[in-house]
């Protein structure tokens, strides 16, 4: 029961702390309104380095169905965890979007434009062009992945806690490098969870939860890169 407890509170906190970054920097009234793309990116590694650094022990501090599933390919995860796994980070990724909300609302209430507001909560194209798109969530997601697998072979890096930062790294990297494209979702819970809640929150104002691309980019090209990741790291005679 304590790894899926921890992948739920893991991915809670990420999106707490991910689209709480996204708020700080967008919505109208915030003190950080403006602060830019920087501070967001590194907000999003951050947010990620510390679940993994509290819950990793626990749970392997996957909070991502794409890594979970390229995980369980690459042999590290045993699949009979997969699906309670996936289960915990979308509806924890659910909580954590919600809390964002609760803690944002004077800002949402003062922000008019709809699609700021569900920005904080989800990922959209810079320019809409689904298979572009679902092609760019996986190439961000293949170096997601196959940096992970390749942590591995970093002598003392898991013992150390350095691949934790190794962790930090990748995220903002992907981020500064490849995120400029779809927003780099990288990861179908941390999209899908939080487009639940703008979908069901009483947000003022909020607009529709785009789930025409919703439903494919964010959540496909993630899983089929980090497939492909997890394929070629098994392969290559390293």
């Amino acid at each position: 029961m304590l790894p899926y407890i921890a992948e739920f509170l893991g991915t809670a906190i990420l999106i707490l702390l991910g689209d709480g970054v996204v708020a700080n920097v967008c919505l109208n009234k915030s003190g950080m309104k403006g602060a830019g793309p920087i501070q967001i990116t590194l907000g999003w590694g951050l947010a990620v380095l510390l679940p993994v650094c509290i819950f990793g022990a626990a749970s392997g501090a996957s909070f991502n169905p794409a890594v979970t599933i390229a995980l369980a390919v690459a042999g590290t995860f045993s699949w009979s965890i997969v699906p309670g796994y996936i289960l915990a980070e979308v509806l924890g990724a659910f909580v954590g979007a919600c809390v964002v909300y609760m803690f944002f609302k004077d800002q949402f209430d003062a922000t008019e434009e709809q699609a700021t507001k569900l920005g904080v909560f989800a990922t959209a194209p810079a320019v809409r062009n689904i298979p572009r798109n679902t092609f760019c969530e996986a190439i961000g997601t293949f170096v997601l992945i196959f940096a992970i697998l390749g942590i591995g072979h970093v002598t003392g890096a898991g013992a150390s806690g350095v691949s934790n930062l190794f962790v930090f790294a990748i995220i903002v990297s992907v981020g500064m490098s490849l995120g400029g494209t779809t927003g780099y979702a990288i990861n179908p819970a941390r999209d899908l969870g939080p487009r639940i809640a703008h979908a069901l929150l009483p947000i003022k104002n909020k607009g529709t939860s785009n789930w025409s691309y919703g439903l494919i980019v964010p959540i496909i090209g993630p899983i089929v890169g980090g497939l492909v990741a997890a394929l070629l790291f098994k392969v290559i005679p390293w």
